[in-house]
Parts: structure tokens; sequence; C-alpha cells
């Protein structure tokens, strides 16, 4: 029995966390960390996504993979609110690094019913040393 299904059965909520590393496109790590955080949070648990090295170009807006022949899975993320994965942490040192400002990833929100619905973004920008302590935080730390 996997941990998640263990914590599953015992009624005990853990902090799972997804660190996305790789870019997009040319493998299927991208695609299978989104898939595999929808199944986590479907379960119930506290999901959060961490976005680092090329992996902050998961999230950049307005992709197009018509010229290299692959599925554009990207539309996928604005689903993550609705499963009430609302924790997305995107390090700063990253976008910098590759050229990307916030206003590069897409507008990822979900809506806050304890505030009238009102829609609050779901990227936090953060740094290598705030990273490291919400990895320390958490239970489960997955890499993709």
């Amino acid at each position: 029995m996997s941990d998640q299904e263990a914590s599953q059965t015992s009624g005990v909520i853990k902090k799972f966390l997804y660190v996305n590393r790789r870019a997009p496109h040319g493998s299927n790590y991208a695609q299978e960390g989104l898939e595999v955080a929808l199944i986590g949070a479907a379960f119930e648990q506290d999901v959060a996504m961490a976005y680092i090295d090329d992996g902050v170009f998961q999230l950049k807006t307005d992709q197009d993979t018509s010229e290299i022949g692959t599925k554009n899975f990207s539309p996928t993320y604005r689903a993550l609110g609705d499963y009430d994965v609302k924790k997305i942490y995107v390090e700063r040192e990253s976008l910098e690094k590759r050229g990307l400002t916030q206003d590069d990833l897409m507008p990822l929100v979900y809506e806050d019913e304890d505030d009238d619905w009102e829609e609050k973004p779901m990227i936090n920008l953060v740094t290598a040393a705030e990273l490291q302590d919400i990895i320390e935080q958490s239970d489960v730390v997955l890499n993709f």
C-alpha cells in the first residue's frame, strides 16, 4: 500500500508537495506530475506544487505545441482550483535565470467561497530559501 493510500485509509491528511523541474515538452514528466497531483487532490490530500529550474516553463502562458506534434496539456492547469490545489510555488530565481516574470505565467486563480467567491491567485513567487522551508514542512515530496 502506498503512503497516499495508507493516509487515505487512516483518514490522515498529509502534505504532498509535487516539485516540477523539467520543461513541459520533450518528456512525460510534466504531464504525469500534473496528473498525479490531481489524483492526490481527488483523494483529499493537502496538495501543493512547486516549479523550479526549467519547470517554470510549464506555467508559461500561451503555449503552442503545434510545431512539435505533441498535445498541449497546459489548459489542464486551470482545473487545479477545482481540485482545491491552491498552493503553487514558483521559484523566483528560476524565473529570472530564464528571462521570465510572473506576467509570463498563466493567470491561475481559484474561487474563494469564504470571500464571496472572489477569485484569488494560486501562483506564489518564492525565493529558493522560502521553497526550502516549504519542502521541509511537507510530509511527502515527489519530484518530476
